[in-house]
């Protein structure tokens, strides 16, 4: 698997679990299960190959700051803050759409 097979699976899957967190059908337990499991593959694939070596697009940063605002943010501040709320929701929008490049949107690999 190559960096971008990883994230033309993941991303999808990530931004299906944001929508789903947002609209109250998805419990922040299973993003962060999805998460750990997400960090886990990728550090597989980054043993095997030299996926470092290549540039960042857009989607990949999308999906790092989507994850990591996931990790970084406790269930009640991404509900009840509307600016993380607003940010989820972009970066959730632009994987699955595409479009307009997420404002504050600083995503970088692990």
């Amino acid at each position: 698997m190559t960096a971008d097979d990883f994230f033309e699976t993941k991303a999808p899957q990530l931004a299906f679990y944001g929508k789903a967190f947002l609209d109250n059908q998805l419990e922040y337990q299973e993003i962060k299960l999805y998460l750990w499991d997400t960090l886990e593959e990728w550090q597989h694939l980054t043993e095997k190959s030299a996926t470092l070596d290549i540039n960042q697009s857009d989607t990949e940063k999308v999906f790092w700051h989507l994850l990591h605002c996931f990790d970084k943010w406790p269930e009640w501040a991404i509900r009840g803050n509307l600016h993380l709320r607003n940010q989820v929701d972009e970066c959730c929008n632009y994987i699955k759409t595409g479009g307009r490049f997420p404002q504050s949107c600083v995503g970088i690999r692990p």
